[in-house]
């Protein structure tokens, strides 16, 4: 007969090794604008899948894809931003 034990100890033995560091946690502190923009598309799209889209749903889709965009613009704007050196060549 096999025993089933439990991997408790396994698991938790590398619990400092899975949580995020904290430039991690930075990172998606800076990229939430252009998440809580995507999920606003997302949402967005799904209203519309079960029936035909009305002038609204049309509306808000191009208001969310608007801000989605804007967002990521924003996001690629500000690493573009960090790794550029400073001064003009």
């Amino acid at each position: 007969m096999r025993h089933i034990v439990t991997v408790a100890t396994a698991v938790t033995a590398f619990a400092d090794w899975i949580a995020p560091t904290d430039a991690e946690l930075d990172a998606i502190e800076q990229e939430m604008p252009a998440i809580l923009a995507e999920v606003d598309l997302l949402d967005a799209h799904i209203i519309t899948l079960d029936r035909t889209p009305t002038e609204l749903d049309t509306q808000r889709m191009r208001r969310a894809n608007r801000r989605a965009l804007a967002a990521r613009r924003a996001l690629a704007n500000r690493a573009a931003g960090a790794t550029q050196s400073g001064g003009a060549a």
